[in-house]
């Protein structure tokens, strides 16, 4: 008879002090002045007797492998838990610091910089933050389910045309303990966390602060976990009403307030069989345009960027075209790097890519690598051979930039040119999870 499910919660904050560099807008050094609203990380260890494993979800905008694995290494000594079963994510929050270099970045000397006693810092505090959730596990009981929250209500959407995909889904996991009293819970949501922006030195959770916020007033005592889905073209750019801490307060509780809803109507249950399981996949790498090619280029978006600052004052058409010029200034960046280092430097040390599948009885969670435009996330639903699947992005690692839609790369645009990837590197990330899911029917 299989052993009733087993859970263990824990929350830490991880803010880093004054003078520390946020992240999200390489272009924009932003050294913080303080805290407007905590960063924290949670985790959820599971149990059910035969395996062991952890979810750790974090207010940051990326997380390296190399200090995924370190973190692994140290709590699977610590706990028992496999280092492969451990899943760690980031929120994406732009206004967190920096724990992870942009290699190709480096090259356009923006004056930022890792802070290296922060992330060793953190490194310590997560071991520590899976070491106690695993010490206070209690018998428990998990459900799953999702909700809905988008264009109806104001929030979300695609960044690079509002009219086209968007994902609304609100996935909710609820962990109570035997007397049902609700002692942690997940919520997955999709939208990169970018209503505060580049004139923000304050750090913020953004909108998962506050969804955070919502669910600690409507269920006290309870470690709420927020998960980023594959946001990589999901943004508030085209919804909300302004960059501002109440615009990420407006929506943060109102999604917020569906998982609540959906919390509310989880079937729970104590006989949850756990799994997970990975492969590696190499992943292709684009072919860049000679420098005297993108060095027209930066020209040219430079020079329209000029024109619609002179004659528009519509902030978002300024911004639109400001980031046409990041992204061709990114690729020049990378014409460079491989100039002088070769084409192995492009990838960093992410490659290759992680794909992570953990199952929660019926459910599969798939955890890959960076920043996955939405569509290869609702790709891996479709084709999942599991009616509750969902994918978590950022999760054990980054990527050498977007894994963009080949759609997207014929279009141009920042993400394609903050990139080393190519169209086809997402689909191999798709076809490794589907593989990987088929493995745990």
């Amino acid at each position: 008879m299989q052993q009733p499910l087993r859970a263990g919660t824990a929350l830490i904050d991880i803010s880093p002090e004054p003078g520390v560099e946020l992240a999200g807008y390489p272009h924009h050094p932003r050294p913080n002045r303080g805290v407007h609203d905590p960063l924290h990380a949670g985790c959820i260890t599971l149990d059910d007797g035969k395996t062991r494993l952890a979810i750790v979800c974090m207010d940051l905008a990326v997380y390296p492998r190399s200090e995924v694995r370190a973190v692994r290494r140290e709590a699977a000594q610590l706990t028992g838990i496999p280092a492969e079963n451990i899943l760690i994510s980031c929120s994406h929050t732009h206004s967190g610091p920096w724990a992870a270099g942009i290699s190709f970045l480096n090259a356009l000397d923006l004056g930022w910089k890792v802070d290296e006693q922060y992330l060793a810092g953190l490194r310590q505090r997560l071991v520590t933050l899976i070491r106690e959730a695993w010490e206070m596990r209690f018998e428990a009981r998990i459900g799953v389910d999702k909700g809905f929250c988008g264009r109806d209500q104001g929030v979300g959407g695609n960044r690079r045309n509002p009219s086209e995909l968007a994902d609304p889904e609100v996935w909710t996991i609820g962990v109570q303990d035997v007397s049902g009293t609700l002692r942690a819970c997940l919520v997955k949501y999709s939208l990169h966390p970018t209503f505060l922006h580049s004139d923000n030195f304050l750090v913020s959770a953004d909108y998962p602060g506050y969804l955070r916020e919502y669910l600690g007033e409507k269920r006290p005592g309870t470690v709420v976990l927020f998960a980023q889905g594959c946001s990589g073209n999901q943004s508030p750019r085209y919804f909300r009403s302004g960059k501002t801490f109440e615009e990420a307060r407006r929506v943060g509780r109102a999604i917020g307030a569906e998982a609540d809803r959906v919390l509310g109507s989880l079937e729970y249950s104590s006989q949850a069989r756990l799994l997970c399981r990975s492969a590696e996949v190499e992943i292709d790498l684009r072919d860049l345009p000679p420098r005297a090619t993108a060095q027209v280029a930066v020209e040219q978006a430079r020079t329209a960027w000029e024109e619609r600052k002179a004659t528009s004052s519509v902030e978002r058409d300024i911004w639109n075209a400001e980031l046409l010029l990041l992204g061709a200034e990114d690729i020049l960046a990378l014409v460079e790097l491989e100039e002088r280092d070769g084409r192995a430097k492009l990838a960093g040390e992410e490659l290759p890519a992680e794909v992570q599948v953990i199952g929660i009885g019926d459910t599969r969670i798939v955890g890959l690598q960076g920043e996955i435009f939405v569509e290869f996330g609702l790709t891996i639903q479709y084709r999942a051979p599991f009616d509750k699947c969902f994918v978590i992005s950022l999760a054990n690692g980054c990527l050498p930039g977007y894994a963009c839609t080949t759609r997207a790369y014929m279009q141009g645009g920042y993400e394609t040119g903050a990139s080393v990837l190519t169209g086809r590197s997402g689909e191999q990330l798709v076809e490794a999870a589907v593989d990987l899911l088929k493995l745990t029917k």
